[in-house]
């Protein structure tokens, strides 16, 4: 025993101080995809010279971080004094989950050191715990979960891509004191300073009863036959609407049913929108059938009238024109165009015959010539002149 004591005197004294590594942290907790780094400082006993360091994750085989293939282009040797190294790992997998030692070669073959205990490393991701669904009026908080401890995160939250800032955040927690229909979105959070590494979006539903409840309306009253009106309902719920009730103003029992409703009298109608959670009425829409009648027969009216006078005015001119052929003289009706004359040198059956011979004026009366005679004068179409022969 006294001979072993006083040979490890004589090796502290040989060498000075003794091995040590000291650590930063043991153990890191960081994000799937971010940056880590690794702190350490060491000693070693004088007389020896530190020929190598480098980080390993296997103390028995102990390999070089920066020449194994599974950490090839994410790893980094820092060192900003003597006696001290630093290891920067990017791009963080799962699989990085391990124990990383730093381990220091010196010129003497048989001292070289492994600091123990070592860090370990654990990756982890963020996700968003909460309800599924929400009804309106109640409390709802998110939470920002890991499967270890960030070293004191801040934490950021988004609504549908936008950051938060008007809802109360408390350490990893989204506070909706009073939910409502405009909160249903999709939720995600990130930690200050890796903004890029944000959690898988949350969807929160909220439930709530129908809301912007309106009436559209849809006329068709082109025929003469009647007007006609359709009120449409239409709602925001959630769940969505199903039952829809019309109503008449001033009345208690419902005139109606159905998303859709045609009124068969004037007056101010409404609808009623209800689902699980309540109902919700729209606002007094008035409906004028009247007024669209009276425009509609009025036109009718008039078509009717207008067919009236037509015909009155066809029967008024067929007796004129009957009237007319009766009080007409008998040259007229023989389609003469001058009557006969009034002396006794012709007569009317004379006339007549000349008319036949395709003349259109009576004989002369100076004796000169017989209506025989002017019974024989034809006319020539050549020469337009009168003839005689």
């Amino acid at each position: 025993m006294a001979l072993h004591l006083i040979l490890l005197l004589m090796i502290m004294g040989a060498f000075g101080t003794e091995w040590s590594v000291k650590y930063n942290q043991q153990e890191i907790c960081a994000l799937k995809g971010s940056t880590v780094f690794m702190n350490g400082t060491f000693t070693h006993p004088e007389g020896l010279t530190v020929t190598e360091t480098f980080w390993t994750v296997d103390p028995s085989e102990k390999p070089d971080l920066s020449k194994s293939p599974d950490y090839s282009g994410r790893v980094e040797y820092l060192s900003t004094k003597q006696k001290q190294s630093s290891l920067k790992l990017s791009d963080l997998m799962k699989k990085d989950e391990e124990k990383f030692f730093f381990r220091i070669i010196t010129n003497v073959e048989k001292e070289r050191w492994v600091g123990q205990p070592g860090v370990q490393l654990r990756v982890t991701e963020l996700h968003v715990e909460a309800p599924e669904e929400v009804t309106e009026g109640q409390t709802a908080d998110l939470t920002c979960k890991t499967t270890c401890s960030l070293t004191d995160p801040t934490f950021i939250w988004y609504k549908n891509g936008h950051p938060l800032t008007t809802k109360t955040i408390k350490n990893n927690q989204l506070h909706l004191q009073t939910v409502s229909s405009e909160d249903v979105g999709s939720y995600s959070c990130a930690v200050r300073g890796s903004q890029h590494l944000r959690s898988t979006a949350h969807s929160l539903r909220v439930r709530y009863l129908p809301k912007n409840v309106s009436v559209s309306i849809r006329s068709s009253g082109h025929t003469v036959v009647g007007f006609s009106v359709t009120l449409t309902c239409s709602s925001d719920g959630n769940p969505p609407v199903k039952i829809y009730t019309w109503f008449k103003e001033d009345g208690t029992s419902p005139v109606g049913s159905g998303h859709s409703y045609s009124p068969l009298q004037s007056g101010s109608y409404y609808c009623e929108a209800q689902n699980e959670h309540g109902a919700q009425r729209s606002d007094l829409v008035p409906v004028d059938l009247n007024g669209h009648s009276v425009i509609l027969y009025g036109a009718a009216g008039v078509g009717l009238c207008g067919v009236a006078v037509l015909l009155s005015g066809f029967f008024w001119m067929r007796r004129k024109r009957q009237s007319r052929n009766v009080d007409e003289p008998d040259y007229v009706k023989a389609g003469l165009r001058a009557p006969p004359p009034d002396d006794h040198s012709s007569s009317a059956e004379d006339y007549e015959n000349m008319t036949g011979s395709g003349l259109d004026a009576p004989p002369p009366d100076d004796g000169s010539s017989s209506a025989e005679d002017y019974e024989n004068i034809t006319v020539s179409p050549k020469h337009d002149r009168l003839i005689t022969l």
